[in-house]
């Protein structure tokens, strides 16, 4: 194999890699029957005239399967927290001690838990598509150098493996999406 075929090969699988980095944080982000501090990740505070992420202003925990804590490292913080719970809206409602803001998640309907199951199935779905421009791009990069580079041959087998790697990345992709499922679905 020449360099520039390892070279659109490394390209494709670096593709691949963050599409599915991507639908993991994606996924994570959807909220199952627990409370993970995972769905505090795109909630922001002002604080101080900035806006900050929450993980960046305070501690954030999961006391049990249903109840979040949130633990400020500045207690001034409070107000501009729950503001940007609030701001967020997850749908929850924090609760404010002076020290301390906890949330209790309330149980998911079966409406709701089907409504995230589309959500994650959609979110797969975009990885996949993803998937399918990027292995696109590579077929086309193959096609370039079967003209000047590469024999016939190599660029059958290339363009094999490639489509071994994106059949690979998408049956990751369904186990993911299955076990994401099966996640928000167990009660």
């Amino acid at each position: 194999m020449t360099e520039e075929v390892q070279l659109v090969i490394d390209m494709l699988k670096d593709s691949f890699d963050k599409s599915m980095e991507h639908l993991v944080d994606s996924l994570s982000k959807i909220r199952t029957g627990k409370a993970t501090p995972a769905m505090f990740n795109n909630v922001y505070a002002e604080y101080y005239g900035a806006r900050s992420p929450l993980n960046q202003l305070a501690s954030i925990s999961s006391m049990d399967a249903k109840t979040i804590v949130i633990k400020p490292f500045d207690k001034g913080a409070l107000v501009e927290i729950e503001k940007g719970i609030f701001a967020a809206n997850l749908g929850v409602t924090p609760q404010n001690d002076g020290e301390t803001i906890l949330i209790s998640l309330p149980p998911l309907t079966e409406e709701r838990r089907k409504e995230y199951v589309k959500k994650a199935k959609a979110e797969g779905e975009d990885t996949k598509v993803s998937l399918r421009n990027a292995r696109r791009e590579a077929h086309d990069e193959i096609k370039k150098l079967e003209k000047d580079v590469i024999t016939e041959d190599l660029s059958k087998q290339v363009n094999a493996k490639i489509d071994d790697l994106t059949k690979d990345y998408g049956t990751k992709i369904d186990k993911l999406i299955k076990a994401k499922e099966e996640e928000i679905m167990t009660i």
